[in-house]
């Protein structure tokens, strides 16, 4: 059994290996050779500690086959620790034998903008230059990092409760050359190309309303029951996908999307049957289209896979 820690990580992971194996992931999704269970939310013994457990199964080229236990403690930032955290466990597929734990905490940041990034690809205007950010923590910047690879983005308007940390990031986007911003929402909105939203909100963070013909939305931070980022509203104006449709529908940000009927996922489409072809993406200039990132255990195993090919690659 391999352990790899955050330490081995780090100089493989980037926003490159993890757009790659987060595409290939997602098209995986969309594979009947896919299995993913449902997910298992817990907490510790202190109010307000939070885990999940998310696993996965896939066959599609190499098997797959494992879980991530993602933790989120708060008051580990009164110990100079980080409150998020991740641990990725590859089993065999022929035996169960554990074959592999990697630390993942900035693993899963890649991986998360990762999958913004991809759906950004297939459903942004190519030629998006103004980036909103609802959000300062950790993640934020890696969401940031991860567009400014993929579109001519020259200006990214910040919105947080926190100005300090709003101002923090602006500072670093800065140093990478982007005119970064403190905004209000209203006015980010109203000028944005691109929105991500990156925050633990149970109310909207802005109204339909302000969100101008031709933008892309992502919501990356619900991923729980009760979590809301987005104003119901604006789904109607809107083309949805998720990276998994029906776990959107009960843990991510479309459990407060209007449903036709009781069974109705119709409405939502799986960003990886776009990817793959058997859907339609972005279809002009003037649509809106939202994206949905609660996060998949695929993603987490291809990722996994990614690195360790990496450190093979490299001899470590």
């Amino acid at each position: 059994m391999r352990f790899i820690s955050a330490e081995q990580c780090r100089p493989v992971v980037t926003h490159r290996l993890a757009f790659e194996a987060i595409k290939a992931a997602l098209v995986a999704t969309a594979s009947p050779a896919s299995t993913l269970f449902p997910v298992v939310i817990g907490h510790g013994s202190e109010p307000g500690t939070r885990f999940t457990v998310k696993s996965a199964t896939q066959s599609v080229n190499v098997p797959l086959t494992g879980l991530k236990v993602g933790t989120y403690w708060p008051k580990n930032s009164e110990h100079g620790l980080p409150r998020h955290n991740s641990y990725i466990l590859l089993l065999d597929d022929d035996t169960g034998a554990l074959n592999a734990v990697l630390e993942g905490g900035q693993v899963n940041a890649f991986r998360t903008a990762a999958a913004d990034a991809v759906a950004a690809h297939y459903l942004a205007r190519p030629d998006a230059s103004r980036l909103v950010l609802f959000g300062a923590g950790h993640q934020a910047k890696y969401e940031a990092e991860a567009l400014l690879e993929r579109f001519p983005i020259t200006d990214v308007l910040i919105v947080n409760r926190d100005r300090q940390k709003a101002e923090a990031l602006c500072d670093a986007l800065a140093e990478k050359g982007v005119n970064a911003g403190v905004s209000d929402a209203e006015t980010a909105c109203r000028t944005a190309d691109i929105i991500v939203t990156v925050t633990g909100s149970t109310t909207p963070l802005f109204q339909a309303e302000w969100v101008k013909p031709g933008t892309h939305i992502a919501s990356m931070g619900s991923d729980a029951r009760g979590k809301q980022e987005l104003p119901p509203a604006l789904f109607a104006r809107a083309r949805l996908f998720a990276d998994l449709p029906e776990q959107s529908r009960t843990l991510g940000e479309f459990q407060h999307a209007p449903r036709v009927s009781e069974h109705d996922d119709e409405s939502i489409t799986a960003i990886g049957n776009v990817i793959i072809g058997n859907a339609f993406g972005r279809r002009g200039p003037e649509e809106i289209t939202i994206f949905d990132s609660s996060g998949i255990a695929l993603q987490d195993l291809f990722i996994a896979a990614a690195i360790l090919n990496a450190l093979d690659n490299a001899g470590a």
